[in-house]
């Protein structure tokens, strides 16, 4: 792989992995696009490379939410019931949804890189999350007009569980990790900024545990195929883009909703099945 390309798939994670359009889904289109993974230990390396560069992702996700994060660690070391209350509520909820998608991930791991790390599963799964989000959205709206939801600090093991069952969805690529948090956040009561800010702490362990595994299982096939250089080009720059894409999706999300990415799935869905055609 040369740096061009690395650069293009950083520039690609970083924009899509904190918003609801699969990171994987549109990974795996750029290098289809692109030429890459032609033989088969290429594509073993570039679909390793696919999730290795979440680390920089991952990276972003703790910097931005770093003051956050401090701050329930000094509630959970608090004597005031309250905040100690509200740190042990994330901590617990964060660990609780973490919990689902790392058994059915490891379980399923290797028959959902075989099967469904392809263009035609991506553009499915691309439609059919399309559909589920606008549903989500409209769905949202009406009830947002009667109670608006519950904030992160409301956060209960109902909710933790309701997401964590959720994120078992994202495993399949087109999905998007994002999308099924979010959405379970929704399912479970909360507002759509609580959802967005559950669903991109819950990124720091399953990035974390799905980059460190993928680093272990494959880090020779990487460094023979794709080469220490443009793996670090990957990284810095889904770092970079991840940041801003965080703080813009936040921004965002409370004046235009999940509707228009979900649109937007669908047209790339659309055109994605045209090229196949």
């Amino acid at each position: 792989m040369d740096l061009t390309h690395a650069l293009v798939l950083g520039i690609v994670e970083g924009l899509t992995e904190f918003v609801p359009v699969s990171s994987t889904g549109h990974l795996i289109l750029a290098g289809s696009w692109l030429g890459l993974g032609h033989d088969a230990a290429q594509k073993q390396a570039i679909d390793a490379f696919d999730i290795v560069i979440q680390a920089g992702a991952w990276l972003a996700c703790c910097w931005y939410y770093a003051p956050l994060l401090l701050e329930r660690a000094r509630d959970l070391a608090s004597d005031d019931p309250v905040r100690n209350q509200r740190g042990r509520r994330l901590a617990v909820g964060l660990a609780v949804a973490f919990v689902p998608v790392m058994v059915v991930g490891l379980a399923l791991r290797k028959q959902i890189k075989a099967l469904l790390f392809g263009v035609a599963p991506v553009a499915v799964a691309l439609a059919v999350g399309g559909l589920v989000m606008i549903a989500a959205d409209l769905w949202f709206a009406r009830r947002a007009q009667r109670n608006g939801g519950k904030e992160l600090a409301d956060l209960d093991l109902r909710t933790a569980v309701i997401v964590g069952g959720f994120q078992c969805f994202s495993l399949l690529p087109g999905t998007s990790r994002s999308m099924s948090t979010m959405i379970g956040g929704l399912a479970a009561g909360l507002s759509r900024r609580a959802a967005a800010d559950f669903s991109f702490l819950l990124a720091i362990p399953v990035l974390g545990a799905a980059t460190a595994y993928e680093t272990l299982k494959e880090g020779r096939v990487l460094l023979d195929q794709i080469g220490i250089e443009a793996i670090a080009v990957g990284l810095i720059t889904s770092f970079l883009v991840g940041w801003a894409a965080i703080a813009l999706f936040l921004r965002i999300l409370g004046k235009v909703g999940l509707m228009p990415f979900g649109v937007y799935r669908l047209i790339l869905a659309l055109v994605v099945w045209k090229a196949l055609t």
